[in-house]
C-alpha cells in the first residue's frame, strides 16, 4: 500500500509540474490529485525538493544507464577507433526521443524534461548537473575524438543547439501551431526527422566569429 501510495504520488506530481510548472505546482494540488495526504508526502519524501529530486531521478538515472550502455556497445565495437559522429548522437539522443514515444510514463517525463531544460530554476538547475556530469564527461570526450576538425568550444555550442532542439521536440507539436498543422505522432518519422537535423548540425561548416577584442582595463580614479 505504501508503495502504491509512493507511486501515485510521483505520477501525479509528473503529470502537474508539465502542466503547470515546476514553482506553480502545490503539494496540495499534487496530494489531492494522487487521493493522498500531506503526511504521505512528508512520509515518503520529506519535502517538495526531494519530491522533484525522485520524480527525476526515478526515470533519469534509467535514461543516462541506457545512453552509457549505448555509447560503451558503440566503443567497445570500435575498439579504440574513434566513434562516427551518428552512433554518439544515436547514443546520447535517440535513447531519449524513443523514451519521449512512450506512453507509459517515458512520454510525460520527456515533456516534462524538455520543459525543465528551457525553465530551469537555480535548485533543479544543480541537480541536474550533479546527474548528468558523468554523462555529459563521457559524451562529451567522445565526441572530440570523434570530431578532432571542431574547436571543443564550437562543439559545446553546437551541443546546446542539440540539446534546445531535442527539448523542443519532446515538449509536443503544440507550440508549431503557428507554422500550420504539424502531425507529431508517428514517433518513428519525429525519430527520423530529428536524427537528420542534429547529425547536419553537426556536421555543418564551421562559422566565422569575430573575435572580441580584449577589454582594456579601466583605469583608476584618483583618491
Amino acid at each position: 500500500m505504501e508503495t502504491d501510495t509512493r507511486t501515485r504520488i510521483l505520477d501525479s506530481a509528473e503529470s502537474l509540474f508539465v502542466r503547470h510548472g515546476l514553482d506553480a505546482t502545490t503539494l496540495r494540488m499534487i496530494t489531492a490529485e494522487a487521493q493522498a495526504n500531506l503526511a504521505a508526502v512528508n512520509y515518503h519524501f520529506g519535502s517538495k525538493e526531494a519530491l522533484i529530486e525522485a520524480v527525476f531521478r526515478r526515470r533519469l538515472t534509467w535514461l543516462n544507464e541506457q545512453r552509457i550502455g549505448a555509447l560503451n556497445a558503440f566503443e567497445a565495437e570500435a575498439k579504440g577507433q574513434p566513434l562516427k559522429p551518428r552512433q554518439i548522437v544515436e547514443a546520447f539522443f535517440g535513447v531519449a526521443i524513443r523514451m519521449a514515444a512512450d506512453k507509459n510514463g517515458g512520454q510525460t517525463f520527456m515533456r516534462l524534461l524538455g520543459r525543465t531544460y528551457t525553465e530551469p530554476t537555480d535548485f533543479i538547475r544543480t541537480f541536474l548537473a550533479d546527474e548528468y556530469a558523468e554523462v555529459i564527461a563521457r559524451f562529451k570526450a567522445a565526441f572530440f575524438k570523434a570530431l578532432p576538425d571542431v574547436p571543443q568550444e564550437e562543439f559545446l555550442w553546437r551541443f546546446h543547439f542539440m540539446m534546445g532542439a531535442l527539448s523542443y521536440a519532446i515538449s509536443g507539436a503544440d507550440a508549431l501551431r503557428l507554422l500550420g498543422p504539424i502531425d507529431d505522432s508517428d514517433p518513428e518519422a519525429l525519430y527520423a526527422r530529428l536524427m537528420s537535423f542534429l547529425i547536419g548540425g553537426l556536421r555543418a561548416p564551421l562559422p566565422e566569429v569575430i573575435a572580441k577584442p580584449a577589454r582594456k582595463p579601466r583605469a583608476k580614479r584618483a583618491a
